[in-house]
């Protein structure tokens, strides 16, 4: 009696039975059956699945590590500017506060020391979200450039973002997400230092719960040198920011002298110490909308509406408005004269307004023996 035996189930490969007569002797049965034609359908193992499906593991062994990549990139910036906000307001306090013999008996730093501490928050902004929160900047740049990463990482100042959103072909898709998870670190960032300070805001505002602004307020968001215009302080963050985004795009132009990756945060850091060494007195350098937006929430909870009342709301054209006007000023002024990478819209084939695309004519090619 002959057996056919066929399973319809993915991929098959005939197999013959083995002889078991062979190792069976005396047995009628077994003997019978070895001379059945018989074939068992085996599924044979795609290679290719099986390797996609042990790199998913490797990559996602658990369902937090698959949740984890999808946030990876908004939590950097939330991590990376909530360390910018943790060194820069939290050498804020020291200096300021321990400038009172109330608080300490002698000061614990200058004004120097601020522009050091926000220029080492913003290294270490960017060497937390540095290799995280890059690789869709430059299409024309290799993937996962680390100095591409660094670059983009830097968009713990959000101006930046909206420069290579303007400039660089950035997914202005991620633009919401980027700015609300900065403003958010910004914020948590503000409230960690001032949880650490408060006694010591305490003292220095001369009794409990006391709070003024700017007073104190300033220690996290910023104000103005009282002598300055509404004009004046537009003025004074539109050319700071220009400055910043000038130098930025400089030290990440791979056809300029852009440092090893592993030394831009430094870089970065020296250019905050020294806009703050130059130019910080009069709005306090905000540079970062931000930087601003997020402690003044937070301050907003402590010290009441007059932060954002103070000078006609100052917070939004002078913090805000400025560092974005000066951001695409700074950027634009770089990849006009100096930039000339295929990634900036100004070098593109139609120039900075991107019209739309034209059939060539006069050219065309000649395809085996067609006469031209």
């Amino acid at each position: 009696m002959k057996r056919d035996t066929t399973l319809e189930i993915g991929h098959f490969e005939d197999v013959t039975e083995p002889d078991l007569s062979e190792q069976k002797h005396g047995s009628p049965t077994l003997a019978a059956s070895s001379s059945s034609n018989t074939s068992l359908a085996v599924p044979q193992r795609n290679p290719e699945i099986a390797t996609i499906r042990h790199e998913e593991y490797q990559q996602h062994p658990n369902s937090w590590s698959k949740f984890r990549w999808q946030i990876r990139e908004p939590a950097a910036e939330f991590i990376g500017t909530m360390m910018l906000i943790l060194f820069g307001t939290g050498v804020d306090c020291q200096v300021v506060l321990s400038s009172k013999t109330s608080v300490a008996s002698s000061p614990a730093g200058s004004y120097l020391s601020i522009s050091f501490g926000w220029g080492i928050g913003v290294a270490v902004g960017v060497w937390v979200a540095g290799g995280i929160s890059g690789g869709h900047l430059n299409p024309a740049v290799r993937p996962g450039s680390l100095s591409q990463r660094l670059f983009i990482a830097f968009d713990v100042h959000f101006q930046v973002t909206l420069a290579q959103i303007v400039f660089r072909r950035f997914p202005l898709r991620k633009f919401p997400l980027y700015a609300l998870a900065q403003t958010a670190g910004a914020f948590v960032g503000s409230l960690i230092v001032y949880a650490n300070y408060w006694r010591a805001i305490d003292l220095y505002e001369g009794g409990r719960g006391i709070r003024t602004v700017p007073g104190t307020a300033s220690l996290f968001t910023t104000f103005p040198q009282a002598y300055l215009s509404a004009a004046g302080c537009f003025w004074d963050e539109f050319l700071g920011t220009a400055i910043l985004l000038i130098a930025v795009f400089a030290v990440t132009d791979k056809r300029n002298t852009p440092p090893s990756p592993g030394a831009l945060p430094i870089v970065l850091m020296l250019v905050i110490l020294g806009l703050g060494a130059c130019f910080g007195f009069q709005t306090a350098y905000a540079l970062n909308p931000a930087r601003d937006l997020g402690p003044r929430l937070m301050t907003w909870i402590f010290y009441g509406r007059e932060v954002w009342n103070f000078r006609g709301q100052y917070w939004l054209w002078t913090p805000i408005l400025g560092p974005f006007v000066g951001a695409l000023a700074g950027a634009g002024l770089y990849d006009l004269f100096i930039y000339t990478g295929d990634d900036s819209r100004i070098n593109s084939s139609h120039g900075p307004i991107p019209f739309p695309k034209r059939k060539r004519q006069g050219i065309r090619e000649v395809k085996g023996d067609e006469q031209v």
